[in-house]
């Protein structure tokens, strides 16, 4: 999906026209993946747009820096702020944001501390991520690539260079014919997919893995996991092998692109009936009641945007 630009975007602390928005050829990041980043949605529910829990966002965007030993002068209510005043300034909402962190120009060779840190938050409309017939389900594979294995890059860091193994796992899903792919990690369990968390429904109980299967804290991930305490599901976050995802009664992607996503199938073997299943529709239902403001927002997941206008705006 090709992003439509918006007007101004938030660098270090000032608004500046999108096409300003340029980083040097030689910046560290380019040639070392030295970047941490964060998505996040702003819905718009009738009380005008808000962003689902920005303040966790932005504590992880903080937390996956200080792992990479990159100083950011920004707090996270500046972060929140920041995330706030773009989507005011452009106007533009429903929309997704990417606040990102980045080492900039200045260090030519592999060690980073003479780099200067740029942070940037930007933010465009964005539609459903796997595809209009999300709702439905679904095709995917489990994929030949696997997650990264502990002590090589930090799993719970959101970091840039982490998405080029998320990219082989996208890329050979798509070429196969599949929406996504889910990954194992390096001993066999079930993962993750290329940019969301897995969960299960077998017997009733709501199943996910442990952050410890190379397994990125999601905030959509936790979301799901109080929602099905909410609605009293049994949950387990347990490691999972590969033939439970064959033989589960239900399946969805969870994750702010993919917000919640139903699998239809894995490897071409339907998922429980082939459709929706009754925990997974619970659970999507009470999700987008909250992030639509059709339920109150009980656990203060949104943060509301000041603006003049409450009318949702699209470009």
């Amino acid at each position: 999906m090709a992003i439509q630009k918006t007007e101004k975007i938030w660098h270090n602390g000032k608004l500046i026209a999108w096409d300003d928005a340029t980083i040097h050829v030689m910046a560290h990041v380019i040639h070392y993946g030295s970047s941490v980043f964060e998505g996040v949605r702003c819905y718009a529910p009738p009380s005008g747009p808000a962003i689902f829990r920005a303040p966790e966002h932005a504590q992880r965007l903080l937390d996956s820096a200080k792992v990479y030993r990159i100083d950011v002068d920004f707090t996270r209510d500046d972060i929140v702020k920041a995330m706030c005043d773009v989507v005011a300034n452009n106007g533009v909402w429903p929309c997704y944001l990417r606040p990102v962190v980045l080492r900039g120009y200045g260090e030519a060779g592999v060690n980073p501390f003479n780099s200067p840190t740029e942070v940037y938050v930007v933010n465009y409309p964005w539609g459903k991520y796997l595809g209009s017939d999300a709702e439905q389900g679904c095709d995917v594979c489990v994929s030949s690539w696997t997650r990264l294995a502990p002590n090589t890059l930090p799993a719970m860091a959101k970091a840039g260079a982490n998405y080029m193994n998320s990219q082989l796992i996208k890329m050979e899903a798509i070429v196969n014919g599949y929406a996504e792919g889910i990954a194992l990690d390096t001993s066999g369990y079930v993962s993750e997919g290329s940019g969301e968390n897995v969960f299960l429904v077998r017997n009733g109980v709501l199943q996910t893995a442990p952050l410890g299967n190379s397994v990125l804290p999601g905030i959509t991930r936790d979301s799901v996991l109080q929602i099905a305490r909410d609605l009293n599901i049994p949950v387990l976050e347990q490691m999972i092998p590969r033939e439970m995802l064959y033989l589960a009664d239900e399946a969805f992607f969870s994750g702010t692109a993919a917000e919640v996503t139903p699998i239809r199938s894995v490897d071409k073997i339907t998922v429980g009936k082939g459709v929706t299943g009754p925990i997974t529709r619970a659970i999507q239902k009470e999700f987008y009641a909250i992030v639509k403001g059709e339920k109150a927002d009980r656990h203060r997941w949104l943060t509301p945007v000041p603006v003049r206008s409450k009318q949702p705006v699209s470009v």
